[in-house]
C-alpha cells in the first residue's frame, strides 16, 4: 500500500507525473522493492523524479518503469547489521588552561594546543 501511495502521490511533485489507478497497481511491487531495499520514500521519490524531461511526458507509467527497473539500487550484504563502529566520539569535558585560561575539550587537565610546546620532531639520519 505505501508503494502505491507513494506512486500516486508523485503527481504532486510534478503533475506530468498522473498516473492512472491501474498503473500504480502495475508498478507498485517495483516501487515496493525499492523500499524493502532501505530506500526512504523520500530517497524514491527524488530518485524517481530527478532529471525529468523538460518536454511534455507522453506516457509518465512506462518513464517510470523504466526508472524503478533500471535505476535500482543493489540490495546491501547483510542491512540488518548494524554499521561497523566508527573511531571513538567520546566528548571531554571542558577544562582550562593552565597557561592563558581558554576553555578547551580534553581527558586530562594541562595546556590548550596554543600554550602546550610544540612535538619535537625526530630526525632520522
Amino acid at each position: 500500500m505505501e508503494a502505491r501511495e507513494l506512486l500516486a502521490r508523485l503527481r504532486l511533485r510534478d503533475p506530468r507525473l498522473l498516473l492512472s489507478e491501474r498503473d500504480t497497481v502495475r508498478l507498485a511491487p517495483a516501487a515496493a522493492e525499492w523500499l524493502e531495499r532501505g530506500l526512504t520514500p523520500s530517497a524514491v521519490v527524488a530518485a524517481l523524479t530527478r532529471s525529468l524531461p523538460t518536454v511534455p511526458i507522453h506516457s509518465p507509467a512506462a518513464l517510470l518503469a523504466h526508472r524503478l527497473r533500471d535505476l535500482l539500487p543493489p540490495r546491501l550484504a547483510d542491512a540488518q547489521a548494524p554499521p561497523p563502529a566508527g573511531p571513538d566520539r567520546t566528548v571531554h569535558p571542558l577544562r582550562t588552561c593552565d597557561g592563558c585560561d581558554l576553555a578547551f575539550r580534553s581527558p586530562t587537565p594541562g595546556l590548550c594546543l596554543n600554550c602546550a610546546p610544540p612535538p619535537t620532531a625526530t630526525t632520522a639520519a
